[in-house]
Order: C-alpha cells, then sequence, then structure tokens
C-alpha cells in the first residue's frame, strides 16, 4: 500500500498548504516583537507576573487572574502532550505520527497571533465578548432557570412538534403516494425518519445528495424526523442555518464555495480568527467556556470545533455570518408549525468501569485486581441534543437546550447571586464533539494503522504485543474527549439504579463522536415515544462492507425491549468459499457432477452475483444493492431461542414480482421497516453535464495543483459520479478535508444515482406502511363499534 493510501488515514495539511507558509514566509505573517511559547516556564512566569504592581493596569503587556489567554497558553501546553507516552508508551512512537493531527503542530504560532485580542484587557475582543455574554437582549436564555427533567417520556415541546409536522406530512404524503389529502386519516400517516453515517466530509457532501435526491423525489417533507453521526451532524447544522436556509441545492453550493480550503489552511484560518467579524463570531463559545468554566478541559476537540466552524459556518465573502446560527436552540424557529423535520445530533460518553476513587488516582499503577475489573465490558452512553433537550435515555433524564453549558446540581442549575449563566453552549463546541473520531480509543487506530505498518521490521513481535493487549487498547483515549458540564450530579437516587457510578463523580461529561459506537444514529430513532415505522438509513461510512452497523442494534433492541426491530439486517456475514459450498452441495445430496455444477452457479449468482460492473444490481460484489429492505415484527416470542434473522425484501432474483415484500409490510404484526442505501460504487450512473470553468481560491488551487502531480496527465480533472469508488478514491477518505466544486459533484451525483436506484422500492415501502396502518385502524374501530353495539341494551 503507497504513500497515497497511507494519506487515507492521517488528518495532514497537504504539501501545498504547508509549502505556502514555510519558515519565511510565515515569519512575515506573525508578528516576532513577542515571542510565543506555552512552556510551563513562560506560564509560571506570567503568573508571578499578573501580581507585579510595576506593570500598568490597561497596557497590552497586562493580564488579570482570569484572563482568557493565560488559560488559553496554558491549556494549550497540555494539548501538546494529549497523544504522550502514558501507558501505551511501550507500543510503539510511530504509531502516534498516525494519531495526532498534523495542523495542530501549528497550533502556537496561530495562537501568538490572538494574544492581543483574549488578553481580557479593556476593549479587547475577549473583553467585548464577556460582556456581551451577560446581555439578556444578546442572550435571553440567561434569564431562565433551567432544572433538570426525569422522565422517558418525550419533552413537551416535541410532542407539540410532531402535532403540527403530522399536518405537514399528510399533505406531503397524499402528493407522494397519488392519494386525496382528504382521504387521509391521520393515525395511518407513518412516522418516517431519515439518518445519516459519520464520515467526516464524505458523509457531509454524500449526506447532502441523498437528502436532495429524498427531496425530489417528494419523500423529504414525508419525514419527522432526521438524525445523524458525525459528518451528518455538520448536514444537519447546516441545512437548519441561514446558510441553506432549508434549501439542499443552495447547501451545494455552500459546500463548494468553503471546501475548496483545509480547515486549518493557517492563513486563510488565522485570518477569520482575528478580523472582524468573523473573529467574534468564532471566538464566542471558546471565550465563554475558558472564562466562566476554568475547570473543563480545553483540547484539540475544541481547537477542532473552532476550525470547523470557520470552514463550514462562514459563508463565501466572511462577512454575512449570522450569531443565529451559533445556538441549536435557534433551530425551534424552523420547527414552528412544523415547517421541518426535526433534528437530532448525537454524541457518546466511553463507560469504562473502574472504581471511581482510584480514577482519581494515576491510572497506570493500578492494583492487579483493580486492571481486571476495569478490563470488564466497557459501553458507550448515547447523548442525544436536539433544538428542545440534551437528553441520555440511559440516564431517563435531559435539560433544555439552551442550557447546555451550565453546571447542575440535585437537579437545578447552580445560579451565583447577582451572576448570569454563561449562554448556551455554541455550535462550534458541539460540532467538534460530534465529530470527535480522532477521539477514538488505540484500538479503533490500530485497526486502521495495521495493514500500514505491516512491512515495518520487526512487525510481528509488535503486532503480536499490541493484539495481546486489544482489551486495554479498547479502552484507552490518547486524545482526551471534550467536557461540558454534567447535569446529573447530586442526583444519584433520582436517577434509575443501573445508572453507573462514575457518572455521579466528574463535575463533566467526557463526549466524543458518537460513531465510536455505531456508524449510524438509529438508537435514538427507536427511543419509546417517537413511535417511528419507517427508518432509512444513508450509509457514508468507511467500513460499510466489513462493519454491519444495522446488526450492532440488534443488542439494544434486546436489552431496550424495543419491539419491531428486524433482527439481522444489515452486510450478511462472510459467505463460505467456493469450495466449501461445493463440497456442502455434492455430498449431502449425492448429486451427479452436472446437476451439483448447475446448484454451485445458482449459489454463486445468488450470493456474489453482483461480480458484473455493469448490472445496477451488482454493488460491487456485494451481497447487497443499492436499496436494501428489511421489516421486524411485534410478534411476542414463546421460546427463548435466538430469533431468525428478518428477511430482506424486494430482492433483486425476485424483481418482477413483489408481492411477498408488500405481503411481509402489510401484516398485522410487521414492525418497522429499515430501507437502507449505502454509498458504493454505480457503474450506471450518469455523466455529469460539461461544468462551467470555475476560479478556485488560491489557497484551494495550490492543493490541487500538488494532488494532481501525482496523477496520470490523462485522467480527467473531474471524475464522473459512475468511475469514483469510497472505498478506493483517496479524496474520499474520512480525513481528507479539501473538495474541488468538480469532487462534490461527483459525490453528490453517485449519491442521487444510488437512491433513484431504490425510490421505487421506497414509495411501495412507504404505501404499504400506509396500508397496514389504515388497516390496523379500521379493524380497530369495528371492534369497538361491535363493543358499543354488544353493550347496548334497548328499553
Amino acid at each position: 500500500m503507497g504513500a497515497a493510501r497511507i494519506s487515507r488515514l492521517r488528518w495532514t495539511v497537504p504539501p501545498a498548504a504547508l509549502a505556502a507558509y514555510t519558515a519565511g514566509e510565515w515569519n512575515r505573517r506573525i508578528p516576532q516583537s513577542a515571542p510565543f511559547t506555552t512552556t510551563p516556564a513562560w506560564c509560571e512566569a506570567n503568573s508571578k507576573s499578573r501580581s507585579d504592581p510595576s506593570r500598568e493596569k490597561g497596557s497590552p503587556e497586562h493580564s488579570d487572574q482570569d484572563s482568557v489567554w493565560f488559560k488559553l497558553t496554558q491549556k494549550l501546553d497540555n494539548v501538546k502532550h494529549t497523544v504522550g507516552a502514558g501507558s501505551w508508551g511501550d507500543l510503539g512512537g510511530n504509531i502516534t505520527e498516525h494519531i495526532m493531527p498534523d495542523w495542530a503542530r501549528f497550533l502556537p504560532a496561530t495562537a501568538q497571533k490572538l494574544q492581543r485580542e483574549l488578553s481580557m484587557s479593556p476593549g479587547s475582543l475577549a473583553d467585548e465578548i464577556w460582556k456581551e455574554s451577560h446581555d439578556p437582549d444578546i442572550n435571553p436564555e440567561i434569564l431562565r432557570d433551567a432544572e433538570v427533567r426525569v422522565s422517558s417520556d418525550l419533552c413537551k415541546e416535541e410532542l407539540e412538534f410532531r402535532k403540527n409536522r403530522q399536518h405537514r406530512t399528510r399533505k406531503a404524503l397524499a402528493s407522494y403516494l397519488d392519494i386525496p389529502e382528504e382521504d387521509i386519516h391521520p393515525d395511518d400517516i407513518p412516522v418516517i425518519a431519515m439518518c445519516g453515517s459519520g464520515g467526516g466530509l464524505r458523509a457531509l457532501v454524500a449526506g447532502t445528495g441523498s437528502y436532495l435526491a429524498a427531496q425530489e423525489a417528494g419523500l423529504w417533507d414525508c419525514v419527522t424526523y432526521t438524525a445523524g453521526v458525525s459528518g451528518s451532524c455538520w448536514l444537519q447544522t447546516l441545512y437548519h442555518s441561514s446558510l441553506a436556509d432549508g434549501n439542499f441545492n443552495q447547501l451545494v453550493d455552500h459546500l463548494k464555495n468553503r471546501l475548496g480550503v483545509h480547515i486549518a489552511f493557517p492563513p486563510a484560518a488565522l485570518n477569520l480568527l482575528t478580523t472582524a467579524p468573523t473573529n467574534k463570531f468564532l471566538l464566542s463559545g471558546l471565550v465563554e467556556k475558558l472564562k466562566a468554566d476554568p475547570g473543563a478541559d480545553f483540547g484539540l476537540v475544541d481547537i477542532y470545533g473552532m476550525l470547523l466552524a470557520a470552514r463550514l459556518l462562514v459563508p463565501r465573502g466572511e462577512l454575512g455570518v449570522c450569531d443565529r446560527d451559533l445556538k441549536i436552540s435557534n433551530q425551534r424557529v424552523n420547527l414552528l408549525d412544523g415547517a421541518h423535520p426535526m433534528p437530532i445530533y448525537t454524541a457518546v460518553r466511553h463507560e469504562i468501569p473502574v472504581l471511581a476513587e482510584e480514577v482519581q488516582k494515576d491510572r497506570h499503577q493500578m492494583p492487579e485486581d483493580l486492571m481486571k475489573e476495569a478490563k470488564r465490558e466497557s459501553w458507550f452512553q448515547w447523548f442525544e441534543f436536539t433544538p428542545y433537550e440534551f437528553f441520555c435515555e440511559e440516564l431517563n433524564a435531559g435539560i433544555p437546550t439552551w442550557a447546555l453549558g451550565r453546571h447542575f446540581n440535585d437537579g437545578r442549575n447552580e445560579m451565583p447571586s447577582h451572576v448570569y449563566p454563561i449562554p448556551e453552549l455554541r455550535v462550534p463546541g458541539l460540532m467538534g464533539i460530534w465529530g470527535s473520531a480522532f477521539c477514538a480509543t488505540l484500538s479503533h487506530y490500530y485497526k486502521e494503522i495495521r495493514p500500514l505498518v505491516k512491512g515495518l521490521a520487526g512487525f510481528g513481535g509488535i503486532d503480536s504485543l499490541i493484539q495481546g493487549k486489544n482489551e486495554d487498547l479498547i479502552r484507552v483515549h490518547p486524545i482526551d474527549p471534550a467536557a461540558i458540564p454534567n447535569y446529573v450530579m447530586g442526583m444519584k437516587d433520582r436517577l434509575p439504579a443501573s445508572c453507573p457510578e462514575s457518572i455521579f463523580q466528574d463535575k463533566h461529561l467526557r463526549l466524543m463522536d458518537a460513531g465510536m459506537s455505531n456508524n449510524l444514529p438509529i438508537y435514538p430513532l427507536i427511543r419509546p415515544g417517537r413511535d417511528v415505522d419507517v427508518i432509512v438509513a444513508f450509509d457514508a461510512s468507511a467500513d460499510i462492507k466489513q462493519e454491519n452497523w444495522l446488526s450492532v442494534v440488534d443488542g439494544y433492541a434486546r436489552q431496550r425491549g424495543i419491539k419491531g426491530w428486524p433482527i439481522g439486517a444489515g452486510w450478511p456475514r462472510a459467505t463460505e468459499t467456493l469450495a466449501e459450498t461445493e463440497k456442502a452441495l455434492r455430498e449431502p445430496q449425492n448429486m451427479a457432477g452436472e446437476q451439483a455444477n448447475q446448484k454451485i452457479v445458482e449459489s454463486q449468482n445468488h450470493q456474489g452475483g453482483a461480480s458484473n460492473k455493469n448490472s445496477p444490481q451488482s454493488a460491487a460484489d456485494s451481497d447487497l444493492g443499492y436499496c436494501n429492505v428489511w421489516v421486524g415484527t411485534q410478534e411476542e416470542r414463546i421460546s427463548n431461542d435466538e430469533p431468525p434473522p428478518s428477511k430482506r425484501l424486494f430482492h433483486p432474483d425476485h424483481a418482477e414480482d413483489h408481492s411477498e415484500s408488500d405481503f411481509h409490510l402489510m401484516r398485522p404484526e410487521a414492525g418497522i421497516a429499515v430501507v437502507y442505501f449505502p454509498l458504493i460504487p454505480n457503474p450506471s450512473a450518469p455523466n455529469l453535464p460539461p461544468a462551467r470553468k470555475t476560479r478556485p481560491l488560491a489557497a484551494a488551487h495550490s492543493i490541487q495543483q500538488s494532488q494532481n502531480q501525482t496523477k496520470d496527465p490523462a485522467d480527467p480533472i473531474a471524475p464522473q459520479p459512475n468511475s469514483i469508488d469510497p472505498d478506493v478514491d483517496d479524496f474520499l477518505s474520512t480525513w481528507n478535508f479539501i473538495y474541488t466544486p468538480e469532487q462534490i459533484d461527483s459525490v453528490v451525483g453517485l449519491a442521487k444515482a444510488n437512491f433513484s436506484q431504490g425510490k421505487d422500492q421506497l414509495r411501495r415501502v412507504v404505501r404499504a406502511v400506509y396500508e397496514r396502518k389504515k388497516s390496523d385502524r379500521l379493524r380497530r374501530e369495528d371492534e369497538e363499534s361491535r363493543k358499543h353495539m354488544e353493550g347496548f341494551v334497548p328499553l
């Protein structure tokens, strides 16, 4: 595997970008009068200097006790050590190079430029931000007192939204299914949810194409919920922002204008962080967090979120930034009268069972018995963010989204006298949390890196050591997750007994990318009370064929007692080899050679007939196609035996007759219907029309030139949707943060083409579920009417 493939696994700034700020050029950009350092000695010296009365208050050199800049420099120094040696240092330092983002090395130089504005001296940007944070006209939520809501029910705001959305979806469903609106009873309307996977910018761009296709097909307006992981969370953020304003075509244009430059390209990032109006827009959350919550950890996730916001939340021209886009709770405006689907954003907390008092000690010197306890099965707790509430089903508790960032105790927010709480936690910080895939455990990292280091000298010994320590590695996060205030402090006696002890012992929740648990956000959609009938899942994961994210839900559904989930949905397990298949077919049936050969051919056609890439259903040697459907069952199981896997419906082998699939969907005991669209190659995707010549941004142009130097000159500059393969093309790596307009068009085109392959099946699913719900309602009404008549006694 060559260097080009290695680049897929690193958060690198491309060579051309690095060349853009060589030592000489960078020195010209950064004032050299105050050399920057974040060493402990520097921090200690500056700490002592704050008490020096000879320093003139208000001078540029002055820094008070609460200086945002001082806190920032101290924490930036810690950032450099978040992937230090620690307990995993014996695994080899080379792995570190694949974990630490290259852009993190340039943070000190970027931070130097910010020193004056973050000093908190009168008139500084930080001083202005802090004063505005206490202005109720700007942040009206600071006047409100917040409480923890302990209940498994949906919050009242979401229940009201569902009623309003149902009125909207009724009209849309009538158009989608070609049924007179007056014939549709409200109880018959299916609750449809869409979700997108994780996968960085690939998930963002592909998800935009998938949702755009659904909108063009008339399905989007029938949807009640959307849910996202990682890049799909960014997609929801942009859709509900002033940048897209609920228009996916407008969102595609925005992405074309903003993704041509790496998120950490220093000149571009530095300019946005140090000039108005983007500096206040991007730094407000950072100042508020460091100033109001000094106990919170500050690390790469916070910086990453700020850089993401600089690239994704800033419009072309950079002057039209909108403060409304900085708070998730502001998205409630888009949900008034049910105008749009309700977005659900996700993150997870990694629960590692270790005695709480030992967590505070040197965890690398744990006694053997505690190490054994730590090796028990760990798990992830899912947290959901909506415009209404921040909630955890496992804790059975949530708080209003506008109260995110406050500290709570015993179910109420802590409000010091005569001091307003800080405003709602800003979107840049949340974007970093939602997409913090680099907070993965070492086990996750090594799984991706292993193929690249096989050729290293001594690999066998290193590999054996690491594989032997996998149980340890799955609990080690070399880069610390982000921290937000823990809202369940002091509530142990009011929450379920199953809540882990550790949740009540840390004032902060350590949250990270939900893709660490499941790269599809199914769990929030099957939460009791949401009563979702149809889930349309768009999967742009990097490991689509290796990880069956749908089947991971099986255990969750059993644990939670969720009825109706289709057990066994998703990518089938590895099939037998051809030799094993031949043996199994010949021996038991004692067939003649010709008959056995025919059976073998039939088996190959059924299991792996996708080898013909010219066939739309080939799906690149996969057992699944572009659109795959399963339906669960509500039936009560009498035995404790493992239930049989759910049958895949609308199988391509039965393309001419889908009556059996319709029957399964319309059975009275049918459960949740899952429609799965994986982002896989599609040779039948149409070519894009000739693109108009665009002039890329200077940075993007230099970067793309560098990338094109390694390509064959005969290769087309603009890839076509029918020629790209997400599993092969480097620009579709999760770790790539540069997309040209042509690449965006290509990925959007592939996603739309894949949706087109299954849009008719999807319409049949929605129609069948609608008819089933209608039949169920009529049957109930008939039974109630009969009971009423039986209970009527004439005088």
